[in-house]
């Protein structure tokens, strides 16, 4: 079992890296990546992962897709807790080495909403719902189904992070939020980024079950 937490600790790395990486180097060289060019490294990072190590740990790397398959039943509720530790183990090692990196960076690539809390708050849990939707239904919880799976998923989150990303900076995922702020100490507004991501993927759940037959949750 342990070469799933190895796979969800390495691949939450790589994407924390590469992700909010490319974040941080926009804001300390004023801009050379762009808006675009972050929402493209988000999306192609993470299907790069999916198709890395989707077929041992499912891919998951993000606390709030762990506590929805769960809720599913795709994925044992006593996994829960190694799965998002070996995430946010992952998430802080990125933010870690990037700190080394650009010290003079403010905010490490971390999530801080343009909108007031609330409306954040919103569009956190709809864009996490809506990454959800996607995930539940080409994947098992355990492991990814199909050659399309990355591409879908990685698809979703360069579009989330396309129009999103100038409003919330598009997290989606608690592990992602959670390794900046804390290794850059700007705190304001996280708590938004730990509990929407998590309530709109459940979410997404339930909706499965209501489009789709009764046990479409439990054994797709």
């Amino acid at each position: 079992m342990t070469h799933k937490y190895i796979s969800e600790t390495i691949g939450t790395f790589a994407m924390i890296f590469c992700g909010t990486g490319a974040m941080t180097i926009n804001e300390v060289t004023g801009g050379d990546v762009s808006h675009v060019g972050i929402a493209i490294t988000w999306g192609l990072i993470v299907m790069a992962m999916i198709y890395a190590f989707g077929d041992i740990s499912g891919a998951h790397f993000n606390p709030a897709v762990t506590i929805a398959f769960a809720f599913a039943k795709k994925f044992e509720w006593k996994e829960v807790p190694k799965y998002i530790i070996a995430q946010c183990i992952g998430a802080i090692a990125a933010s870690s080495i990037l700190l080394f990196l650009f010290p003079e960076s403010e905010f490490l690539g971390g999530t801080h909403p343009s909108l007031d809390d609330f409306r954040a708050f919103v569009l956190e849990l709809l864009l996490t719902y809506f990454l959800m939707l996607v995930i539940i239904n080409v994947s098992t919880g355990s492991k990814e189904v199909g050659m399309m799976a990355g591409i879908a998923i990685g698809g979703v989150v360069l579009l989330e992070a396309m129009f999103a990303g100038p409003m919330t900076n598009a997290s989606m995922n608690p592990a992602r939020s959670l390794s900046p702020a804390l290794l850059s100490g700007n705190w304001k507004s996280q708590w938004l980024y730990m509990i929407a991501p998590v309530i709109g993927a459940i979410l997404a759940v339930l909706t499965c079950r209501l489009v789709k037959s009764d046990d479409c949750c439990n054994n797709c």
